[in-house]
């Protein structure tokens, strides 16, 4: 469970620095407006963002995944081992069902955490921003809306979550046994990054639409009045404006951002784990192999 907390926190911060600017993108491109809209594209929002607020612009709202990134990790990688122990065996459908649980359980700290990441995406450079960063953001947030306020998308989130992470780490331990993910191979980490990366993408495609309508929830009321009542009032005036169409926007650049973040946190968390458990001392000074990793990332091999 320790190592499963700490190989989680570093695999977390590796794919934050690695993706959040492709998170900045997304969400701008999500929530912009159709009738008057600032961006033409992925690359083009990327080119706007620096020219008008420097590279630094991309990592507008950096501190609040940063934040969560512990507890978050933490409960993820912990809660999906466990889960995974608890249902008796390693198969398919209980690498589905424990990434499921560890997706929704996450929920708790994840929806407070996004709220205030694209709070601070949005708002406006210098003296005219609202949020001195997210622990203000989110204190501002309860002081006019309350609790309610600070779980605004929790459902979608949910929605979202629950079902990702089960693809995600079904997609994962599918992809390294396949792969043949042995430790020693000189191939091993380009393996992982391969099926890391490659779960991502597959996780982000399988629930994608409900991330455009979470997006738009809680970027709700924060340029001009509130105009939707729920999530399938969001969806239906979504549509009716803009088509099928809108539920893709923005997804260029989170399969973009998909690949290389979890490529970078997977890899990661599985060479941390490997590296920690290593091998162990025999009694007359031989080297005994390590006991297998945890069911995070349960492996046929002695990963």
């Amino acid at each position: 469970m320790a190592l499963d907390f700490l190989a989680g926190c570093a695999g977390g911060v590796a794919g934050v620095l690695v993706g959040h600017p492709f998170d900045t993108v997304k969400v701008r491109l999500q929530v912009q407006s159709v009738e008057n809209p600032q961006y033409r594209g992925t690359l083009h929002c990327f080119k706007s963002i620096i020219k008008q607020e420097s590279v630094l612009g991309l990592y507008k709202g950096l501190g609040s995944p940063l934040m969560g990134l512990t507890f978050i990790n933490a409960l993820v990688f912990g809660v999906q081992g466990n889960t995974l122990r608890a249902l008796g065996h390693d198969s398919p459908l209980n690498q589905f069902l424990a990434g499921a649980a560890a997706g929704a359980i996450q929920c708790v700290i994840c929806c407070p955490m996004e709220l205030a990441k694209t709070r601070l995406q949005l708002q406006d450079a210098g003296p005219a921003r609202t949020y001195k960063g997210s622990l203000d953001c989110l204190a501002q947030i309860y002081g006019h809306e309350g609790l309610r306020g600070i779980n605004r998308g929790m459902v979608s989130t949910l929605l979202r979550e629950t079902p990702s992470f089960g693809v995600y780490f079904l997609t994962y331990d599918a992809l390294t046994r396949a792969l043949g993910c042995e430790p020693g191979d000189r191939l091993l980490v380009p393996k992982l990054l391969l099926a890391g990366g490659t779960s991502g993408i597959v996780s982000w495609l399988s629930t994608y639409p409900v991330d455009v309508v979470k997006s738009r929830l809680q970027a709700d009321g924060l340029r001009g009045a509130p105009r939707y009542r729920g999530i399938l009032d969001c969806v239906h005036q979504s549509y009716r404006a803009e088509g099928w169409r809108v539920f893709t926007r923005g997804l260029a650049s989170t399969l973009l951002r998909a690949f290389p973040v979890n490529a970078a946190t997977f890899a990661t968390v599985t060479v941390v784990l490997t590296y920690a458990r290593g091998e162990e001392a025999g009694p007359e000074g031989e080297a005994v192999p390590a006991a297998p990793a945890g069911p995070a990332l349960a492996q046929p091999s002695s990963l």
